[in-house]
């Protein structure tokens, strides 16, 4: 039996089970075209995402390489040899004063959603982008996805504000809602910033 018929047939139980063996390691390469797979689902069916269509493999690729030359963790989350999920945070914005803060994305496959795959993505995920000296993480969620509204909480994160009528898909708007999990203290200064920190005052 497939990874993903595995996946259908526990779905009712809503967790996973002795058949799945999830591993989680960072991504490769090797890993796009099933990320490609993943994300494309969600692009095309799901409310927060709004990228221009179609995606493409190298598209894919450059931001992953951008993420990782910046030290931006990117895992994958494998069922049996297989990815049925990937985590990995980007850049908050593009200024230098904001470069201890990012934002973070978790995609899951269609068939293998609320099976408990996001719960072993994002812990991992905050350990990384912690042990990579990251102050802030900051997730974008859409306000009727309350599933993941449900993970963040459970993992810390809370609810720093609401942007209404922000996106404009499938007929109709969308509300966002913006978490937040610090990393470190809130007033302390972030780890390797001391020696540079007047460098970027004007940023």
């Amino acid at each position: 039996m497939s990874c993903f018929a595995t996946c259908r047939d526990v779905a009712g139980a809503g967790m996973l089970d002795s058949r799945m063996s999830i591993a989680l390691r960072p991504s490769t390469d090797d890993d796009v075209p099933a990320m490609l797979e993943i994300y494309s689902y969600h692009i095309h069916h799901g409310i927060g995402d709004f990228e221009p269509e179609p995606m493409h493999l190298d598209e894919i690729k450059r931001r992953r390489k951008v993420m990782l030359k910046r030290r931006m963790p990117h895992i994958v989350a494998e069922c049996n040899g297989v990815v049925v999920g990937y985590a990995f945070a980007a850049q908050f914005r593009k200024r230098p004063a904001y470069r201890y803060t990012i934002e973070h994305s978790i995609y899951v496959h269609k068939d293998c959603l609320r099976l408990g795959i996001g719960r072993r993505l994002l812990p991992a995920l905050i350990r990384e982008c912690s042990d990579a000296g990251f102050h802030q993480m900051i997730a974008v969620v859409d306000s009727t996805n309350l599933p993941s509204l449900a993970l963040h909480e459970l993992f810390g994160f809370q609810r720093s504000g609401l942007l209404r009528s922000v996106g404009f898909k499938f007929g109709h708007w969308t509300d966002s809602v913006l978490m937040q999990l610090c990393l470190g203290s809130e007033d302390g200064l972030p780890r390797a910033c001391v020696s540079d920190e007047s460098a970027t005052r004007n940023g």
